[in-house]
């Protein structure tokens, strides 16, 4: 019998959403069939598990992070005003989702990374691959003369990542939109400082 046929980033965005409110652990198979429309031999046939579900829908939610960040950090406009842009959107993310404020890195990292050294591998790598994407965004600035070249570009690509990684945990706790703002605004204030004094 051939495998059935689906929309597999439709399936791993559906499925990422499931691990994101219910976490990996409360997150059942019938769980996962609801949300995906896929009966469970065909999540079986084509992710061996919930694991290896899980681990897809983690390098789809890279895919799509990814994507993101570009459409945010266009050559057309200068990094620093693509970056304030990039902050209030996950602001305005985080708002939307109500009581589901974590991203699908933030949940898995807190939930089962320890416990599991190939997931924790691929959120570290992801988390690493976000940063440096920051790194990169400041190196152009610097060749645009927006930025000092005397800035440390690491030291701040590693502040702001971490800064957004804890914006995000924060809004966990159903902490309002204004508030995040402010952080967020903290946050895009520290990275301009550290701009002109490094």
């Amino acid at each position: 019998m051939p495998p059935a046929k689906f929309d597999r980033e439709q399936v791993l965005r559906s499925a990422m959403n499931t691990f994101v409110q219910k976490g990996y652990s409360k997150t059942s198979m019938q769980d996962l069939t609801k949300s995906t429309g896929l009966h469970p031999g065909s999540i079986y046939c084509a992710f061996e598990n919930k694991r290896g579900l899980l681990l897809a829908a983690l390098a789809q939610y890279k895919q799509d992070s990814e994507l993101k960040f570009k459409d945010h950090f266009t050559q057309d406009v200068a990094v620093l005003d693509s970056l304030k842009q990039y902050l209030d959107a996950i602001v305005l993310d985080c708002a939307e989702k109500e009581g589901n404020k974590a991203c699908l890195l933030t949940r898995a990292l807190t939930e089962i990374a320890d416990q599991d050294k190939e997931i924790k591998s691929v959120i570290s790598d992801s988390l690493y691959d976000w940063q440096k994407a920051f790194q990169n965004q400041f190196e152009i600035a610097i060749e645009a003369k927006e930025l000092s070249p005397k800035c440390d570009i690491f030291h701040m690509s590693r502040y702001l990542s971490m800064g957004i990684y804890g914006l995000r945990t924060f809004a966990q706790t159903n902490t309002t939109q204004v508030i995040l703002q402010e952080l967020a605004d903290q946050l895009f204030n520290d990275i301009k400082r550290l701009s002109l004094t490094h």
